[in-house]
């Protein structure tokens, strides 16, 4: 009975380790979706903090420039930093594939702007590279998503 007890313990013990070991071996997703929402109007000019996603491969916030207390185009910051754009017609076919699967419009012609009543971020893995687009809503139903901006981390 005693052996089986310290068995068991013994297991328990070990558990954590195998799942932290599993953990850290683990690849981010090839096609992730994180929304977020618009920052209310009021607020002070300036750049302001719309939302902040963090996970074990890297901190994503959504940022907002803010003028007459107004957002006036909403905008990406990969760890602190913006990424380095990329052009629609530069991305990758898995980034319109992860868009399709995501319900997302196909990359094509950011606007200059983005604006929207809700926001997502679309995370991309394209061989050895990330890629982030940010797409605004404004509307009803699917269609009203709107690509904003692609970029590279």
């Amino acid at each position: 009975m005693q052996i089986a007890r310290a068995l068991v313990l013994g297991a328990l013990l070990s558990l954590p380790a195998a799942l932290s070991a599993e953990a850290a071996t683990r690849e981010p997703p090839a096609c992730s979706a994180i929304a977020f929402r618009p920052l209310p109007s009021g607020l002070g000019d300036g750049v302001q903090d719309a939302g902040l996603y963090h996970s074990r491969f890297g901190r994503m916030e959504v940022k907002a420039n803010i003028k007459d207390g107004q957002p006036q185009g909403y905008f990406v910051e990969i760890d602190g930093k913006p990424p380095e754009k990329v052009a629609a017609q530069d991305l990758p076919q898995e980034v319109a594939a992860c868009a399709k699967l995501k319900r997302m419009s196909a990359p094509a012609n950011g606007e200059g702007l983005c604006t929207g009543d809700r926001l997502t971020v679309l995370t991309s893995h394209a061989g050895d590279k990330r890629y982030y687009l940010l797409y605004g809503h404004e509307g009803h139903g699917a269609e009203a998503w709107h690509f904003c901006s692609a970029g590279t981390a």
